[in-house]
């Protein structure tokens, strides 16, 4: 592919990863197989090709150089390239996006390159290419994109963005689509993911996936760079259980009121929605049960994770949320409130 004109360094990245996808997505049809009823061994790749390992999706790309991945047991894969490469993506997920809380964990060795680690994903009706971002190297691939928020999750900031791609290559040949960004502030190489806290942050800035999804996997990539990872990824299972006991749902103070509701449960946290009245500077005060910590909010500047976590408006409204891990305490919080 030849360029007429110099590119910011994320547009071209880009405009290779959307190549990634359509030339993967040509032989989609030829190489999935039905996983197997035993232990694969290792595979090696050094050529592009997408299909299924031990009951994993895989993908890898690469449009030149000596980057190679190894397909290991379960959902572990590691990698390696060298700036002989200029662009290359793979990484073992799974067919077909959705909902899912991902685990994962390994090692990822960036250096001070133009290289990430990230949640990756499609969805079609409408066509929007999707990352959460969870280490990079010395370029932040979000660069140059729309920044729409953020949304606290699974223990850290994440930056919520937006950049659009005209007439780029995708899953669907040559189109104009949007991206959607999560770029983590604390970069990290092991972790949970929950992806619906990030849909469902998106959803509130006004980035609506497609309602059609494609493949979402944990993928490695480089760009004119050197660099290796071992990551494991597996779909996060539910542990514990119970159903959250409800104290008296609200707290006032100074003509200030909180009230507490239900939101989703899950088998190891729950959601809870808090309307705030009768003031619009306000400081709401939630004080957490023992092994309880807040995992995510929304539509508030949420401070501290556990014991007693505080919340005040952030231009959001009067209404927000948390999402709340239980470790086995179902417990709502006390919730008091005062104005500011």
């Amino acid at each position: 592919m030849t360029e007429t004109a110099p590119r910011p360094r994320r547009s071209r990245m880009r405009l290779l990863l959307g190549a990634t996808c359509a030339a993967v997505l040509s032989i989609a049809g030829t190489v999935i197989a039905a996983p197997s009823a035993h232990a694969e061994a290792d595979r090696t790749l050094t050529s592009n090709l997408t299909g299924t390992h031990n009951g994993y999706y895989f993908s890898f790309w690469k449009d030149s150089g000596n980057a190679s991945m190894t397909l290991r047991a379960d959902g572990r894969y590691s990698s390696s390239w060298d700036r002989s490469t200029n662009n290359w993506v793979g990484g073992k997920g799974w067919a077909t996006g959705t909902r899912r809380t991902v685990t994962y964990s390994g090692t990822y060795n960036p250096g001070n390159n133009n290289t990430y680690l990230a949640l990756y994903g499609w969805t079609r009706n409408p066509l929007i290419e999707y990352y959460i971002v969870e280490n990079f190297g010395s370029y932040n691939p979000s660069s140059g994109a729309q920044r729409l928020g953020t949304v606290t999750t699974d223990g850290g900031t994440y930056d919520i963005l937006r950049s659009q791609r005209v007439n780029a290559p995708s899953i669907d040949g040559n189109q104009t689509f949007y991206q959607f960004w999560s770029v983590r502030q604390q970069k990290r190489s092991s972790g949970t993911i929950t992806i619906a806290n990030h849909f469902d942050a998106w959803a509130r800035a006004g980035l609506n996936l497609g309602t059609n999804h494609s493949y979402q996997i944990m993928a490695t990539e480089g760009y004119q760079s050197s660099g290796s990872s071992d990551i494991t990824v597996r779909e996060g299972t539910s542990s514990g259980g119970g159903n959250p006991t409800t104290p008296p749902p609200t707290g006032g103070g100074s003509n200030c009121t909180a009230t507490l509701s239900a939101g989703q449960q899950y088998g190891d946290r729950f959601n809870l929605n808090v309307a705030v009245s009768n003031a619009s500077n306000w400081t709401v005060t939630l004080n957490l049960g023992g092994g309880q910590s807040i995992q995510n909010s929304w539509n508030a500047a949420v401070t501290g994770t556990s014991g007693a976590v505080t919340a005040r408006p952030n231009g959001n409204g009067n209404n927000f949320g948390v999402t709340i891990m239980a470790n086995g305490n179902w417990t709502w919080p006390t919730v008091t409130c005062r104005t500011s």
